[in-house]
């Protein structure tokens, strides 16, 4: 008579030539567990799949962070949302949801240096990632390079095609390192070529009038502001606290009280508005304009609370 098989080793092996190896580890696990409670088998069933599909996700989502190059740590969970307006909160909270990539919408956060910008799409990119989409986390500068390079050695459309498995891209300070004619013509093709296709995250201190120093050409800066604002929301931190300045201003307050604890201190908000006044005199004139003060703008979502609402587009909103 043949030899008796081992059912219990022979599903454990069926199940890992099915890639299922989550059930093929905790099958017997469950299965007593299902006749302790007296569960059905259809419930037995689901318990094994759902564990499955659980642990699948997971190792996806590990993957897909790995691969995005994502700030750590920069989730919403670390995220200082009270230092946000209400308004700004509400829409990234809508933007968790990851619906904006199904209408292939940019998002372009636009504030001053500091401000918890490149932290707010960070965490944007994570809760993408959760609902289970690829994202690419990149300084633009260098993007550009890596375009440019493979323009050089001829196989710029190959390298497009790489860059449209991600379903978002995030560019990080653009505008922050200037750039040569070349260099802008590869991110000039790269936003056109995801025009309504493909989302991207922008993060600039630059308002939309200064991006003539990004693009060179009038023309070129026109078309580029045009295919990214066309379905866009913008998030408006220009009117937010510089982080970087309110933690100075802390550790200042901190050295005066430990070295003169009988003397008169500074308080926390005149030391945060003495930063902030000098960072404001410091900076060119159009700096300290509305970010959406642009006559390239076309419609927009704008986000956030403006300081100066005759400055705004007259344009009906759309929402994420």
């Amino acid at each position: 008579m043949p030899k008796t098989t081992n059912r219990s080793t022979h599903l454990q092996t069926l199940l890992t030539q099915l890639n299922l190896g989550t059930m093929a580890d905790i099958f017997a696990d469950v299965a007593l567990r299902a006749a302790k409670e007296g569960l059905s088998h259809e419930a037995y069933l689901y318990e094994l799949a759902r564990l499955e599909t659980e642990q699948r996700t997971q190792r996806r989502t590990a993957r897909l962070v790995r691969a995005s190059g994502l700030p750590v740590e920069k989730t919403f969970r670390t995220l200082a949302l009270n230092r946000l307006s209400p308004s700004l909160q509400l829409q990234l909270e809508r933007l968790k949801s990851a619906s904006f990539l199904e209408t292939a919408t940019n998002i372009i956060a636009i504030g001053k240096p500091g401000v918890g910008k490149s932290h707010c799409l960070a965490a944007v990119g994570y809760a993408v990632i959760e609902a289970g989409y690829p994202v690419l986390w990149t300084p633009t500068s260098t993007l550009v390079q890596r375009l440019l390079a493979a323009k050089r050695d001829l196989r710029l459309p190959q390298e497009l095609s790489k860059l449209d498995k991600f379903a978002c891209v995030i560019l990080d300070d653009i505008g922050y390192v200037q750039h040569d004619r070349d260099e802008m013509e590869v991110l000039f093709t790269f936003l056109a070529e995801r025009y309504e296709r493909k989302s991207v995250m922008i993060t600039t201190n630059l308002v939309f009038s200064e991006w003539e120093r990004i693009f060179k050409n009038p023309m070129t800066t026109m078309a580029a502001i045009d295919r990214l604002v066309h379905h866009s929301v913008i998030l408006d931190m220009m009117s937010v606290d510089s982080y970087r300045a309110e933690e100075a201003s802390q550790q200042h307050v901190s050295s005066d009280r430990s070295k003169k604890p009988s003397s008169k201190h500074i308080t926390l908000a005149e030391a945060t508005t003495s930063l902030r006044d000098s960072d404001a005199s410091s900076m060119a004139p159009s700096q300290r304009t509305h970010p959406l003060t642009s006559e390239h703008l076309p419609t927009a979502v704008l986000v956030g609370e403006s300081r100066d609402e005759d400055s705004l587009m007259q344009a009906p909103n759309r929402h994420v």
